[in-house]
């Protein structure tokens, strides 16, 4: 498997797998290459924004970080999910189902933006260099915006995260903003863990 386009879930497909709890996606632990990239670019609480939430497991990282969060799903089973998790750990978050690249979303301008693997299921070079500009559209002047992007590096295989190369990511997103880093990993420590990724911090140009 390449950087192909390869069609993308709609509601309903996306919907149908948070019933079936086909997730293998959702570790249930905060992402740490996010906690890593808060670090590392001393990046101060504020206005956040989370294009694909799922159930809220890295939104909620972010509101106990002092994060004004508004999280964004395509699924309202998700969505559904995110607010349990959410009512239970006592953060306060803004929960919307909303289609990212067809929808308004509220609470703009954001300091930051983040998504876990959303930005590399976009098929087609055009869509994913709308995607970016929704992002840039959405943050602040020098708002920064991290995405964790499955990887073309890496032997074949034929599941786990989708695969964008270095040139498809620089493509779609170079326009809008200025890219701090594009450095290789692996996509995380668990089910994924052979599957090459992107960690991506870019910061808005304008």
């Amino acid at each position: 498997m390449t950087g192909e386009a390869r069609p993308v879930p709609d509601r309903t497909d996306w919907d149908r797998r948070y019933i079936e709890g086909d997730l293998p996606w959702d570790s249930g632990e905060p992402d740490g290459h996010l906690a890593s990239v808060i670090e590392r670019y001393g990046i101060e609480p504020g206005n956040a924004l989370e294009v694909g939430c799922g159930t809220g497991t890295n939104t909620i990282w972010l509101a106990r970080q002092g994060f004004a969060v508004t999280a964004l799903d395509i699924s309202e089973n998700a969505i559904a999910a995110a607010r349990a998790k959410v009512a239970a750990a006592k953060v306060d978050c803004e929960l919307l189902v909303a289609d990212f690249l067809a929808e308004e979303v509220p609470g703009a301008p954001f300091r930051f933006a983040y998504d876990r693997g959303v930005f590399h299921t976009v098929p087609t070079d055009e869509e994913r260099a709308r995607f970016a500009s929704r992002i840039a559209d959405r943050l602040g002047p020098e708002g920064l915006w991290h995405s964790l992007i499955g990887s073309t590096d890496g032997p074949p295989r034929d599941t786990g995260p989708p695969r964008r190369s270095a040139v498809e990511v620089v493509r779609a997103v170079e326009p809008r903003f200025e890219i701090l880093e594009l450095a290789t990993t692996s996509f995380d420590q668990g089910e994924h863990s052979h599957a090459r990724a992107w960690i991506l911090v870019a910061r808005r140009r304008g």
